[in-house]
């Protein structure tokens, strides 16, 4: 009996050591999904792909459109799989002349902010740019805020990071935006890809960046400003050049909500299962 005793608490410290090494989960949650990720899918069938998100354990969803449906029709289907919509994005002229029109629809929606990807310019993207925008987004953030209740982000693209002063005109757009009105949403291959290392960015302002998107970037691939590259240059998370750990530790001590994956590449249905395999290996 005594043996029998010595060997299971020797069974036991063996898994307790094993658990020990693993660590924590550094990602313990299901992240949401980009609806851009399965554009092509939503385009044809809105009510099966969401099928196909639920079966896969996706509850969270950034949508930035409507697919054929009004924001009603679409909050419903959601309702129905016990699914969300946490954030609504929309084009900047959207933003700026349909502002209340879009409050209503992310309102609709469930949604908590409402997001912009883009920021209409002739390349280069210049100081005057990055003014107009800021008094835009504190323009049309006020009214979000304040009769919505929403947060409005904005969505890094790469050629915000083109060098100004001491910074960068990222730099500049922090500054110009009121924290009141205005928030981010951190893309880290976007973020990377012009060169800056996302953590660091992180760090820099952790008040700002409400929301994430997840993806990566294939190895090899060199990066520019333009703030575009083939959508083949999407790889599933953990296979390419970013350091998914340690921006991932950066934002769990930052003020990022949500996490979405979007992956634009057309093998986006093999990558999508990898990339969530890969988010629940992580350890601290």
């Amino acid at each position: 009996m005594k043996n029998l005793y010595f060997i299971c608490l020797i069974f036991l410290s063996i898994v307790y050591q094993s658990v020990a090494r693993q660590g924590k989960p550094l990602f313990p949650d299901m992240p949401g999904m980009v609806s851009y990720t399965y554009r092509h899918s939503f385009q044809k069938d809105v009510a099966k792909t969401l099928d196909t998100l639920q079966q896969m354990g996706i509850k969270d969803m950034e949508f930035s459109n409507l697919f054929g449906k009004t924001a009603a029709e679409l909050r419903k289907l959601l309702d129905e799989r016990d699914m969300f919509c946490s954030s609504f994005g929309v084009s900047y002229p959207d933003l700026t002349t349909k502002t209340r029109e879009v409050g209503q629809n992310a309102k609709t929606l469930g949604a908590k902010f409402v997001r912009v990807a883009w920021i209409p310019h002739d390349a280069p993207f210049d100081e005057e740019d990055a003014l107009k925008a800021s008094k835009d987004f504190n323009t049309a953030g006020k009214i979000l805020k304040d009769e919505f209740g929403l947060t409005f982000c904005y969505h890094n693209h790469g050629y915000e990071f083109h060098p100004h002063k001491k910074g960068t005109l990222f730099d500049l757009m922090m500054k110009e935006t009121d924290p009141k009105y205005v928030s981010y949403e951190i893309d880290i291959l976007w973020t990377f890809f012009p060169g800056v290392d996302p953590a660091a960015l992180i760090k820099k302002y952790p008040k700002r960046f409400k929301l994430m998107h997840l993806k990566d970037l294939k190895k090899g691939v060199e990066g520019n400003m333009s703030g575009g590259t083939p959508v083949e240059n999407d790889v599933a998370l953990g296979t390419g050049q970013l350091d998914l750990p340690a921006i991932l530790k950066a934002a769990k001590k930052s003020a990022i909500e949500h996490y979405y994956i979007e992956d634009e590449s057309p093998t986006y249905f093999k990558q999508v299962p990898q990339s969530i395999a890969y988010l629940k290996s992580l350890r601290y």
